[in-house]
C-alpha cells in the first residue's frame, strides 16, 4: 500500500503557509445526471476538473521526460481489493457515510496551518485506511449524507481520548472551490482523495466509470500544477512529473479480450485519466476498500504497460486558477 510517510519526515523543517481558508470560485448544485453517486450526493459538480473528459486534450510537451522517471517498463497496480494476508479489511481506502446528526470531535493535526480546523465526524464507526491498528497512510474519508460534506484526514489516529491526524481537509460536494494554494489536504497534491477512488458499484455493476483515478509515483518534482495545491516532491527538476500532472491511457491502445469491468476502468484511463496525487509506489492506482472487488478483473489490470500512457495538458481546461471549473 502506498505511504507518505517518507516524505513527511523528510518535509517536517519547512516553513508551512500562514494563509486563509480556500476560496470559492464556482458553486454548482447537485444535477440530475447519471454519474454514481456516494450516499446521494454527486461527488463534485458535473463541470468539475475530475469529471472533466480529457480524451482530446494534446500531449504534454514534457510527457516522454516525465514518463522515464515513472518506471516506464513496469505496469499498472491496483492498489485495492481483497487481502489475502494479514491485513483485516480488504486493501484500498474505505468511505465512511454518516448522517448529519454524528457527533462531531476536534482534531489535533500535525500540519495545523494548512488545515482545516473545524470538528470532523469521527467516531467508532469511522473506517480507517488499513484498520484501526494499521501502520502508512491511515486515512480516513467521511462523508456527510445530509450536506453534502467531504471531511478526509491523513494518518487518522485515536490515542487516550483524542483524535489526532496528520493533516485534514473539508469540501462541499456541491462546489469547485479548490483549497488555498500551497496547503496540502490528506494528500500530498492538496486535492481530495474521494473523487480518484475507483468505487465497486460504478466498475463491477454499473461498468462505466465517469471521473478521473488517482495514483501515485514514488519521485516527484517540488511544484504543483492545477488543479493540485501542494506538494512534496524530492528533487527540483521539471524531467520529473508535478503534483497534478494529468496521464492517459492512448486511444489506441486495444480493449478487446478484456472483462467487461476491465474494459470499465480502461475507458475511464482514456477518457477521464489518471491524477498524480500523491508520493508512493509508481503506477499504483486507487480504490474503495470494501469486499467484492473481482480477482480476475485486478490481475487483468495488473498487466497494462505504464508505456501506454502519455501525460496531457490538462491545465487548457482552467476557467479560474483558484476553482476546479472546466470550460
Amino acid at each position: 500500500m502506498t505511504t507518505r510517510r517518507q516524505v513527511l519526515a523528510a518535509t517536517a523543517g519547512a516553513v508551512l503557509l500562514l494563509v486563509t481558508t480556500a476560496s470559492s470560485a464556482s458553486t454548482a448544485q447537485p444535477g440530475t445526471d447519471a454519474r454514481p453517486a456516494v450516499a446521494g450526493c454527486r461527488v463534485f459538480p458535473a463541470d468539475n476538473d475530475w469529471n472533466a473528459p480529457i480524451d482530446d486534450l494534446p500531449v504534454h510537451p514534457r510527457s516522454d521526460q516525465w514518463l522515464r522517471h515513472m518506471a516506464p517498463a513496469s505496469e499498472l497496480h491496483p492498489d485495492f481489493g481483497p487481502s489475502f494476508g494479514a491485513p483485516p479489511v480488504p486493501y484500498g481506502i474505505p468511505v465512511t457515510v454518516v448522517g448529519g446528526g454524528h457527533r462531531k470531535v476536534s482534531v489535533r493535526f500535525h500540519y495545523a496551518s494548512e488545515s482545516d480546523r473545524v470538528r470532523y465526524p469521527l467516531g467508532s464507526d469511522t473506517k480507517i485506511e488499513g484498520g484501526w491498528n494499521a501502520d502508512g497512510d491511515r486515512h480516513a474519508i467521511l462523508v456527510d449524507k445530509s450536506s453534502c460534506r467531504l471531511y478526509e484526514t491523513f494518518d487518522t489516529r485515536r490515542r487516550d481520548g483524542r483524535w489526532h491526524a496528520g493533516s485534514g481537509a473539508v469540501w462541499s460536494l456541491t462546489s469547485n472551490a479548490l483549497r488555498t494554494d500551497g496547503w496540502t489536504s490528506a494528500d500530498a497534491a492538496g486535492l481530495p482523495i474521494l473523487p480518484g477512488l475507483l468505487r465497486r458499484r460504478e466498475v463491477v455493476v454499473e461498468q462505466k466509470v465517469e471521473h478521473a483515478i488517482r495514483f501515485t509515483t514514488d519521485v516527484t518534482n517540488r511544484r504543483h500544477v492545477w488543479p493540485a495545491r501542494h506538494d512534496a516532491g524530492s528533487v527540483s527538476n521539471p524531467a520529473y512529473p508535478p503534483m497534478g500532472a494529468r496521464f492517459r491511457l492512448r486511444a489506441s491502445f486495444p480493449l478487446d479480450g478484456y472483462r467487461a469491468d476491465t474494459r470499465a476502468v480502461l475507458r475511464a484511463m482514456q477518457t477521464y485519466g489518471l491524477v498524480l496525487a500523491d508520493n508512493g509506489s509508481p503506477w499504483y492506482f486507487q480504490g474503495e476498500s470494501t469486499r467484492g472487488w473481482p480477482t480476475r478483473m485486478l490481475d487483468e489490470l495488473k498487466t497494462i504497460p505504464a508505456r501506454a500512457f502519455v501525460a496531457v495538458q490538462a491545465g487548457r481546461l482552467m476557467v479560474d486558477p483558484d476553482s476546479g471549473q472546466v470550460g
